[in-house]
């Protein structure tokens, strides 16, 4: 079992998370396995924009609380308990920040949930196939 698992999810297609959570309730540690909730959003650049900068910092801040909210409710569904379910909100590209996630948490593997494959995804969503490409652990796609 698992101690640490890294679960990334799209707050906008909640249900590719629904699919993964039996994955992951089997395979953390029931005793003290952790699972880390991590929404990406794309880092929005502020030097075109310049004036509205405190803006685009109020609308993160907004889209971040709106984040956690869902991930809080997605949270709900799982058999593990919700005081080893943490949540965290990165701004970059998620293929990076889910990297840079298993290292800070010392994730043992990620757990993410793909749309079935068609003509636009071929054989994976363009997220989890970047995860998939550059993780260093093991990664369990559901679809």
């Amino acid at each position: 079992m698992n101690k640490v698992i890294l679960m990334p999810v799209d707050i906008l297609a909640m249900d590719l998370s629904d699919k993964a959570i039996a994955y992951a309730d089997h395979m953390v540690d029931k005793e003290n396995g952790v699972i880390h909730l991590l929404h990406v959003f794309p880092k929005l650049g502020t030097s075109p924009m310049r004036g509205f900068a405190s803006d685009i910092r109020k609308y993160e801040e907004y889209m971040t609380n709106d984040a956690q909210e869902k991930m809080l409710n997605l949270a709900r569904k799982f058999k593990t308990p919700l005081e080893n379910i943490r949540f965290e909100v990165r701004h970059g590209n998620i293929r990076d920040e889910v990297n840079n996630a298993v290292e800070a948490h010392n994730a043992e593997m990620i757990i993410i949930g793909s749309r079935k494959p068609g003509i636009v995804t071929h054989l994976l969503g363009s997220a989890a196939a970047n995860i998939l490409r550059y993780a260093k652990i093991p990664v369990m796609v559901i679809r």
